[in-house]
């Protein structure tokens, strides 16, 4: 049976990249930039204070109301080069807006430098303003790293040569990745197709067929090896060099720009890895275990997204038990439902409005995401859904940041922003929530199979996975700044991160994930792994939280989600959990929780076995 799940609808943002409202949207923000420059030049040439504040404080505002619209437009050229990589119209405009970007890039920062450089009392004075004030946190924030501020000429310099520099190789990996074809064994026919598509096979209840799938996406991406191994060395190359330019006052570290965007400090990081190593030896286990599930001696890096085995092969033999689309948003609604009525009429919103992409398609990029237009404060959610119990959760979790941004949609720009470790706060939660509802509901050992599997699942990868990347990540770095690595250093870096992570539970590693993997390409920002593990453990942490509060959890949880954009993670669990992140015993706890789920799923086996 194949399932697939529907196109989304844009046309309420734009009907096309020749519509006249883009085309107005982009006028306006010409205007604004236009306009900026005099404002610019009374930053830069006042002597007269009040007159550089009166000037910041309307850059302020040009500023959002220009990054407004050109995200809008931005997100609008992503959203359809996401679903057909080869739409020429959406090239053409994302090759149009990089201009844009480095225009307003340019205008931006002498505003930057004034806020980074001015004293207290000029702050103080320029968030006096109605408008600008909603923007302290994001000033104080901002401040805290000033001492890696370049001349306002290099930054510009920077802005400027990154453009066709460090985003140049990004988008090449992006080309690249959505273009790719690999040819896959299914059954006894060898098949020719996207690696989007391939990658829905590593959901297969089929182990053989997952292994296959695996070997011919890393067969695509070892053929294209060279030009992974030139972007990967030219993204961490420049950011190394960065670091080096930035570090003119201090020392600037390679982690200090991910923990900074992420708004948390080193000491929570630390104390964050400290914990899921000393976890390893449980999430360990956990793979173990879903290897045993299979009747396996090791689990294999093809069963990452594997779906739970079919306890009595007899009923549907070699058949994989599909969920079509819309009984996957009932489940999910449902479960969203059990916290409260808003959030289960909101996935009803999502799908009823058309704001979810879950076709299938030979052009399509891998991966799934949520984003936001600016202009509407409506989220889209994008992903490849074919009907798998992953997909379910993987719809579950993309949700979960649609309804964060949805809250949040009547705040002022300034306090919409959050760092990518609370980003995954409500993702993660949707996920438990789904997987606990449907645990409960549950009226057969195949059922409770599922639901059980899928939170393992979960588990390893956030606990062994994660780390893993992070590790091989941190290690390239620290290679990288001595030379490039070659492909087949790359390969063993990868492979070491995964042994060491997965121990004995793992039949063999992954020595191409390094190429597979989206994230470490991702040229905005770097590290994109551990904000991950951050968010599945901090949103447990707000998930035990349901029972003690009863019906104050929900208000509780929404003014959590909304202060997001306003507080760095630390203030943010003490103000609303009561809790410390730099020590260890808000992380010890969930860990807690977690062991017993493990247990839970081991006497599971058990007692099937017997």
């Amino acid at each position: 049976m194949t399932v697939s799940g529907p196109h989304w609808d844009l046309s309420d943002e734009y009907h096309s990249v020749e519509d006249k409202k883009l085309q107005a949207d982009l006028t306006a923000l010409e205007e604004i930039l236009d306009a900026m420059a005099p404002h610019n030049q009374v930053l830069a040439e006042a002597s007269d204070e009040a007159q550089q504040i009166a000037a910041a404080q309307t850059l302020a505002k040009q500023i959002e109301d220009a990054r407004r619209l050109l995200s809008n437009v931005a997100t609008y050229a992503n959203c359809l080069l996401s679903v057909d990589s080869q739409h020429e119209g959406a090239q053409r405009l994302s090759g149009r807006l990089q201009n844009y970007y480095k225009r307003c890039g340019d205008l931006f920062e002498p505003l930057s430098q004034f806020i980074d450089q001015a004293d207290a009392a000029t702050i103080q004075a320029y968030l006096a303003d109605p408008e600008v004030k909603p923007s302290a946190f994001l000033v104080e924030h901002s401040r805290a790293r000033r001492h890696e501020n370049l001349t306002l000429a290099e930054e510009g310099l920077v802005n400027g040569l990154s453009q066709d520099g460090i985003h140049a190789w990004g988008k090449l990996y992006d080309q690249l990745s959505g273009t790719l074809q690999c040819e896959v064994q299914v059954g006894n026919e060898l098949q020719t197709m996207g690696i989007a598509q391939a990658g829905g096979l590593l959901s297969s209840a089929d182990d053989s067929q997952r292994r296959h799938a695996w070997q011919a996406i890393n067969q695509a991406w070892t053929g294209h090896e060279e030009s992974c191994a030139a972007a990967i060395n030219a993204i961490a190359g420049w950011r190394l060099e960065m670091c080096k330019q930035r570090s003119r006052q201090q020392p600037v570290h390679f982690l200090d720009a991910p923990v900074h965007m992420n708004r948390i400090s080193r000491d929570t990081l630390d104390c964050l890895l400290e914990v899921a190593a000393a976890a390893r030896p449980l999430a360990q286990r956990a793979a173990g275990l879903q290897a045993r599930a299979y009747n396996k001696s090791g689990y294999g890096p093809w069963d990452v997204r594997a779906p739970a085995p079919v306890l009595h092969q007899s009923e549907k033999e070699n058949e994989e038990e599909v969920v079509p689309f819309d009984q996957a948003v009932e489940l999910i609604a449902s479960a969203y439902g059990e916290v409260h009525g808003d959030m289960h009429n909101f996935v009803h919103m999502m799908r009823d409005n058309q704001w979810i992409e879950g076709s299938t398609g030979p052009n399509k990029r891998p991966g799934a995401y949520c984003t936001n237009f600016t202009k509407s404060r409506h989220p889209r959610v994008y992903m490849t859904y074919t009907g798998a119990q992953s997909d379910i959760i993987t719809l579950a979790h993309e949700l979960g940041h649609a309804f964060h941004s949805w809250v949040m949609r009547d705040l002022p720009d300034s306090q919409l922003s959050y760092g990518m470790s609370l980003a995954e706060t409500a993702s993660t939660f949707g996920e438990t929530l789904v997987r606990d509802s449907l645990l409960a509901k549950s009226s057969s050992a195949q059922q409770q199979m599922n639901i059980l599997w899928e939170e393992m699942s979960a588990f390893t990868a956030f606990l062994l996975n994660i780390p893993a990347r992070f590790e091989f990540e941190q290690n390239l770095y620290n290679r990288r700044a001595e030379r490039p690595l070659r492909p087949e250093e790359l390969k063993e870096l990868m492979s070491e991160a995964w042994c060491n992570w997965y121990g004995d539970a793992l039949a063999e590693p992954d020595p191409m994930f390094w190429a597979s993997k989206l994230h470490f390409y991702i040229s905005g920002l770097s590290f994109y792994n551990f904000p991950y593990l951050f968010g599945y453990l901090f949103s447990l942490g707000v998930y035990a939280q349901r029972q003690t509060y009863g019906d104050a959890f929900y208000p509780r949880y929404v003014g959590l989600l909304r202060d997001t954009g306003r507080m760095n993670a630390e203030k943010l669990a003490q103000t609303h959990l009561e809790a410390k992140l730099d020590q260890v015993d808000f992380w010890q706890q969930t860990i807690n929780t977690l062991a017993l789920r493990v247990d839970a799923f081991e006497n599971f086996l058990d007692s099937q076995a017997a």
